[in-house]
């Protein structure tokens, strides 16, 4: 059985969707057991009409990049919920980033008033780390922090709203409006049992695709309350309280493997029907409700 895709596979003028690049949470996987859903860390292409946001910045920005049309320059958005190691590797071996020609601006709303998500990455990309500075990706030409609870239109027609998440190091959840749809992206956060987190409701409500962390399963939690991660089970509490239409089960531990997350999907589906668990192998899912 592969993974689920949704019917809608291609990017059409107006359209507001997406494509996984990277699934995985922590570290890439390139065993067997996960070749179906894949094994590179976050990054998520997002369409909304002929704009390009860009979730994260793990290893599936590397391919992504490599199948970006660049004929003509590219101008987009990319967004960090956190500055961690698994969701910023894949920004030195992203080679649309390098071309002058073409622009990208970086968003962050996890470091607080005195951090800054330039600083960040230029940490990690300084030697002995990696032997090439981030001054050498000259598509990077803008930089915008702000506070978890912002809210900006980053281009014309598009809303951003975010929310500060639950993660010691700080994490930020975002949902993006556009074309009278709403898409919520939530990584990076913890929960305690019983116990809703009022941010992520607000955020999620009514959304049309919801892609949620999904780093563990509720039977792996044994000391109450999750820190930095959640479940797929949680994140389907969360839908259908709040009201959204669909989950994408989303940043897979390392040791979940493809049998077990069939399994999973099968779940989702019935619970929440058109629910997915996200998958490298999944084309371009739409963002709109199905008929």
């Amino acid at each position: 059985m592969a993974p689920k895709a949704n019917a809608d596979i291609s990017a059409k003028e107006g359209e507001f969707s997406l494509r996984f690049w990277g699934v995985r949470g922590g570290i890439p996987t390139t065993n067997a057991e996960t070749l179906r859903f894949g094994g590179n860390t976050p990054c998520v292409e997002v369409h909304c009409g002929d704009h390009l946001i860009i979730l994260e910045a793990g290893t599936g920005i590397r391919p992504f990049g490599l199948a970006l049309d660049q004929s003509r320059p590219i101008k987009a958005d990319i967004f960090f919920s956190v500055s961690r190691f698994d969701h910023a590797c894949g920004l030195p071996f992203f080679g649309a980033g390098y071309n002058p020609a073409n622009e990208f601006k970086v968003w962050a709303g996890h470091l607080g008033s005195g951090g800054s998500i330039e600083q960040d990455l230029n940490d990690l990309m300084t030697s002995p780390l990696f032997p090439i500075p981030l001054s050498f990706i000259g598509g990077l030409k803008q930089w915008g922090d702000f506070i978890a609870g912002d809210e900006f239109e980053p281009r014309e027609g598009i809303r951003v709203r975010t929310a500060a998440l639950n993660n010691p190091a700080g994490a930020t959840g975002y949902r993006v409006e556009y074309g009278g749809k709403a898409l919520g992206y939530v990584s990076n956060t913890g929960h305690c049992p019983d116990e809703p987190d009022e941010n992520v409701l607000a955020l999620i409500e009514n959304c049309d695709l919801v892609i949620y962390d999904s780093y563990y399963y509720d039977e792996e939690v044994t000391n109450g309350e999750l820190s930095g991660h959640s479940t797929w089970q949680e994140g389907l509490r969360l839908c259908q309280a709040a009201g959204a239409k669909r989950i994408a089960a989303f940043q897979h531990h390392p040791d979940h493997f493809d049998d077990e997350l069939e399994k999973v999907q099968a779940i989702l589906d019935a619970r929440l029907p058109g629910s997915v668990v996200a998958s490298e192998e999944i084309g371009r899912a739409s963002c709109r409700e199905r008929v």
